[in-house]
């Protein structure tokens, strides 16, 4: 198989895998301790979460908190709902889900719209209430880098605190400035079901999940040390290998522009994250690709419709109808994400199939 969904999920990097061992070591063994417990393997659990926590901010801005929790959706509620009530919060058209439905759910939910490219519009206003402003640094399905270094600016200005959603960045490139920023493990070849919310230094905010307020006060649950501590080698490992990772990224991405040279590039070519190609066919024929079928008889490659989160919902794209496509062109568009582990070979040879597939249905 060719796995091509990297903004689904990365493959576990090898180093991760090994360090997590190392804490799910059962009878006999003293890796299972519980990090809070007093006694000397619960100290030992303890210490290696705090070397991953040291790990996971070694990649954010200087100074600030990590909060360990469940995933970037965790992370995000965490941020959305403990940062304050009432208020608007004002957030990106293309924001992830987990980001749309909360502050939807919080209560006053102001979109800013976005150019045909893909970014947010730094010149439209903010609702003069605005207490959080969420726009995320890299788009999951276009691949798209928005402007949050003028988005925190924005929202400071109108003395508002600012969240990215840095799950598609995190470990590809620097994580720019913001008051909070949510993370996920999987997203960077770390474990699933962990992530984390990192707090700009002297940001306080409230608790959401009641207990035994484990992480600072802030977030309450037994904290898992394999999941974490394999975080932190993922982290580690992006930080070394983040200039050899983008310059490999690169390459497959000049040869699959060349490869899909007869498709449209959804979103800036420029302004993006060259391990997301976001494409549809060109032509009288554009809307005309059943990408259920394509997928089918490409079954051995994996790639995504869209969001993977969204998949399988029969729902139009959000993203792509918000940069302008119509719902026939959002849905014949395919997602193919590459990265660390993806060779030349895999992609040359996903391409013609793809290419073959789409040419079956008069493509």
């Amino acid at each position: 198989m060719i796995y091509l969904d990297y903004q689904a999920t990365t493959p576990l990097a090898p180093e991760a895998r090994d360090e997590m061992l190392r804490w799910l070591d059962g009878p006999g063994g003293s890796g299972f301790g519980n990090p809070h417990s007093p006694h000397r393997m619960g100290r030992q659990a303890k210490a290696a979460i705090e070397v991953a926590r040291e790990r996971v901010a070694a990649l954010f801005p200087a100074g600030g908190r990590v909060i360990f929790t469940s995933g970037a959706t965790e992370a995000i509620n965490l941020a959305i709902r403990g940062s304050g009530a009432g208020g608007t919060v004002s957030v990106s058209a293309i924001e992830h889900a987990a980001v749309l439905d909360t502050a939807r759910a919080v209560g006053n939910c102001h979109e800013l719209n976005v150019a045909k490219n893909g970014q947010c519009n730094t010149k439209q206003d903010l609702p003069a209430d605005t207490r959080l402003v969420c726009v995320m640094q890299v788009n999951n399905e276009i691949g798209t880098i928005q402007p949050t270094v003028e988005w925190h600016r924005k929202a400071k200005s109108a003395n508002a605190l600012y969240l990215c959603d840095a799950v598609q960045a995190y470990g590809r490139m620097e994580v720019t400035g913001a008051d909070m920023v949510a993370i996920s493990a999987h997203k960077f070849h770390g474990p699933k079901g962990v992530g984390a919310l990192w707090l700009r230094e002297g940001l306080d905010i409230a608790e959401v999940q009641t207990g035994g307020g484990q992480e600072y006060g802030i977030r309450s649950g037994t904290l898992s040390p394999a999941l974490i501590a394999g975080m932190g080698v993922a982290a580690k490992e992006a930080k070394e290998r983040m200039e050899q990772d983008a310059d490999h990224v690169d390459k497959l991405w000049t040869r699959a522009r060349e490869l899909f040279a007869d498709w449209e590039l959804n979103g800036s070519a420029e302004a993006r994250w060259h391990g997301n190609m976001n494409i549809r066919p060109a032509g009288k024929n554009a809307g005309g690709l059943d990408v259920n079928r394509l997928m089918s008889e490409c079954r051995d490659v994996m790639f995504s419709a869209g969001s993977a989160c969204a998949s399988g919902s029969g729902r139009t794209s959000h993203v792509l109808e918000a940069i302008g496509l119509s719902q026939k062109k959002a849905k014949a568009s395919i997602r193919l994400g590459w990265g660390r582990y993806t060779t030349l070979d895999e992609i040359e040879t996903a391409a013609a199939k793809i290419n073959a597939a789409a040419k079956e249905q008069g493509i």
